[in-house]
């Protein structure tokens, strides 16, 4: 949701924006002969008032030239599944959707290896500042015993972020979000679910169709880490909107993630703490959005250094 943002200044705005430009380029950097990426558009928003339409239309008429219109007569016919949701309308963004985030893992994982990254299958139990020569440096200590010294560090460890940063004296409050969310199969009886836009989002739920009758429905917001039934149960339901094919759907796979959120500061968190020790972590609900932005921030402050 790169351009269907409601606030168009700021840090978070350009950030979006940022990346949206740059998604392009990593997709066709990251792809492979053996893993081809795809970013899957349109993406829309189902209006659930005659405010939020007029609200959508106002969005829609200041940002034309990011390809955001409303929803035609013929559109919403063609979504016809979803009358009971869709008589106040909605947006589509062309540009905005979806990547497949275990696609997108593989193709970076094969980029690292290509770079020559060194993997280290241990955790960070802490980390202290050293000094060898004129040179402030950092030695980073493991659960194994072990220790290495480097003079950059960026830290990426969301939650746990707060734990090795306050040895250092830094203060980093993040709380966990608990998401959930479903894959659904939809009755063979129904129609063809597979032609419908890469997301759609209606009452702050998104719906993926994958096959022709199947579906990932998600995600949840419980503060917390204990997952909850009765949320589980009001998404799945979209919090009493459901169609009926949706409410006879039948679970195929349940899940939940826990996001990072930072406290009273928002989302993500790109700080530099000290000459070489980086905070790039708390992107929340956004990360695979931010990726590519977050990492060019970082890139441009070692680059500084």
């Amino acid at each position: 949701m790169g351009n269907v943002f409601r606030r168009f200044t700021g840090r978070s705005w350009r950030l979006r924006q940022q990346s949206m430009s740059l998604w392009p380029h990593w997709i066709k950097q990251l792809s492979t002969k053996e893993q081809t990426l795809h970013f899957k558009t349109p993406l829309i928003q189902l209006a659930n008032s005659e405010i939020e339409a007029h609200l959508m239309q106002k969005l829609c008429n200041e940002r034309s030239h990011l390809n955001l219109k409303m929803l035609s007569k013929e559109e919403i016919e063609h979504l016809e599944a979803f009358n009971p949701l869709i008589k106040h309308g909605g947006l589509i963004s062309y540009n905005d959707g979806r990547i497949d985030p275990i696609s997108l893992q593989k193709c970076l994982y094969k980029a690292c290896l290509e770079k020559k990254t060194q993997f280290i299958d241990q955790s960070v139990v802490y980390i202290e500042r050293t000094s060898l020569g004129k040179d402030n440096k950092w030695r980073i200590h493991l659960a194994n015993g072990e220790s290495f010294i480097k003079n950059t560090i960026i830290l990426c460890a969301a939650l746990a972020s707060e734990q090795l940063l306050k040895p250092l004296g830094h203060q980093c409050p993040i709380e966990p979000v608990l998401g959930q969310a479903l894959r659904i199969s939809i009755q063979a009886t129904q129609k063809n679910y597979s032609h419908w836009p890469a997301v759609i989002n209606s009452h702050g739920i998104n719906m993926i169709p994958l096959t022709r009758n199947q579906m990932m429905i998600g995600a949840t917001l419980e503060p917390g880490v204990n997952a909850s039934l009765q949320s589980l149960e009001n998404m799945k339901n979209l919090n009493g909107y459901a169609p009926d094919w949706l409410q006879k759907s039948q679970i195929c796979k349940h899940w939940h993630g826990i996001r990072a959120k930072p406290l009273n500061r928002p989302a993500p968190i790109l700080e530099k703490l000290e000459p070489g020790l980086f905070l790039m972590t708390a992107h929340y609900r956004n990360g695979i959005l931010l990726a590519p932005a977050s990492a060019e921030w970082i890139a441009n402050q070692i680059n500084i250094e």
